[in-house]
């Protein structure tokens, strides 16, 4: 699984809608709104990396309000819950 991490410059006026309309995107696991320099985060997990080629520029960039993106590869997550499951033994 290939995780990417896109973020996302939005016209102002069209926040709301372009981030509902990216976080309905196949391949979009989740999407959200942020103060600062970037509008919106998304984060994008797919099979491979093709399937990023589809994603990204053809259609999160498409998306009406969008103005800009730039795309972070992730190649290792260190995640809480991932470490907590990996030392895990099994009781609950």
């Amino acid at each position: 699984m290939i995780t990417a991490i896109v973020l996302v410059h939005a016209a102002p006026d069209k926040l709301p809608a372009t981030a509902q309309a990216i976080a309905e995107i196949d391949g979009v696991s989740e999407a959200y709104s942020c103060a600062g320099e970037i509008d919106i985060v998304a984060i994008v997990r797919v099979p491979d990396h093709q399937d990023l080629a589809t994603v990204i520029p053809e259609r999160i960039n498409r998306v009406p309000g969008v103005l800009k993106t730039d795309t972070h590869i992730a190649f290792r997550s260190y995640s809480r819950a991932e470490t907590e499951s990996t030392f895990s033994l099994g009781e609950s």
